[in-house]
């Protein structure tokens, strides 16, 4: 599991920052075996903030699937 989402905060991340990440991970890890996540629970956030940050998570990590599916 790779924390891409950091909950300690409320700035809210962007996708491709998130994709960055994600691949950052890669290189140490299989794409199989990489899990997207946040870094922690989302109990601290407001509700509007977590689901924002749960979209950049979704967004970022279709465009790494993006790039993988064309190799």
């Amino acid at each position: 599991m790779v924390g891409v989402v950091d909950v300690a905060s409320h700035e809210v991340e962007q996708p491709a920052d998130v994709a960055t990440i994600i691949r950052q991970a890669m290189r140490h890890a299989d794409a199989e075996r990489t899990i997207p996540c946040t870094n922690c629970g989302m109990a601290p956030l407001p509700r509007q903030i977590a689901l924002k940050k749960l979209d950049a998570l979704a967004a970022g990590t279709a465009m790494v699937r993006k790039d993988i599916a064309t190799f």
